[in-house]
């Protein structure tokens, strides 16, 4: 009993947080309005820009576990084609800014490859995938590294094929004990996203400093982003703390 009635709290969590995170994004121009100026008048600004800022983070977030899992298996590998380049990415993009990073896919990938077109957006999108790829593969990587071979040997001893063991026992274990450092990765995420605004991405921060450039106003146009911010990602985490204990639940 106490254990179903934890699940249906975790659920509930999950789903408020899903719910407020909604109301953030298509009703938070609503109380930013009764605010005096430069807030109120700026408020559909502001939430246009926290949608951007959260879809921004949503789609480069869902691009980098993949890539994150992939690297990982790379790492792993005992092939050098596959080991030795997927070191080679993790080395580079963690030794180096991601504002760096940013620049080079807005303004040198194009210049090496002139028939390629990236938006503003979609260049925001691969410099922050490529980025949190490179974390999300070390993550991924200590959680398939504490699964014990014991369990790989015990499925591969059912009749289970090193594909099938693999998806079905390692990869799964794996992501549980990966979900914090992975849940950091995204929260990191989502404040990074704010490093767009250096190729002109209208999200959150660049909506800030134009309404503070309108109106020479910082303290009150920055605490209002900060405050956004500071909402996202406490809704994130509620979502991810539920998650995490839904899946705790399981492994235990």
């Amino acid at each position: 009993m106490h254990i179903e009635r934890k699940k249906i709290n975790n659920y509930g969590v999950m789903v408020a947080a899903v719910a407020s995170l909604c109301l953030v994004l298509w009703l938070g121009a609503l109380p930013l309005q009764a605010l005096p100026p430069p807030i109120g008048s700026a408020a559909v600004q502001f939430a246009e820009g926290a949608r951007q800022t959260v879809a921004l983070t949503l789609v480069s977030a869902g691009v980098g576990l993949l890539l994150g899992i992939a690297v990982a298996l790379g790492k792993l590998s005992r092939h050098p084609v596959l080991r030795y380049p997927s070191k080679m990415y993790v080395w580079v993009i963690r030794g180096t800014p991601l504002l760096v990073q940013i620049l080079f896919v807005y303004l040198a990938l194009p210049s090496v490859f002139p028939q390629l077109r990236l938006s503003d957006f979609n260049s925001a999108v691969i410099a922050l995938a490529l980025n949190v790829g490179a974390y999300n593969a070390e993550a991924v990587r200590g959680g398939i590294l504490a699964i014990s071979r014991g369990q790989v040997d015990a499925a591969r001893s059912l009749g289970l094929s090193s594909y099938d063991a693999f998806r079905h026992v390692t990869l799964p274990q794996a992501m549980r004990i990966s979900l914090p450092s992975l849940v950091n990765n995204l929260i990191g995420l989502l404040k990074d996203s704010s490093l767009a605004y250096a190729i002109g991405v209208v999200e959150l921060t660049m909506v800030g400093n134009r309404v503070q450039a309108e109106s020479f106003q910082p303290v009150p146009v920055f605490v209002t982003v900060a405050a956004i911010y500071l909402v996202l990602t406490t809704t994130l985490t509620w979502f991810s703390d539920a998650l995490e204990s839904q899946l705790g639940r399981h492994r235990a």
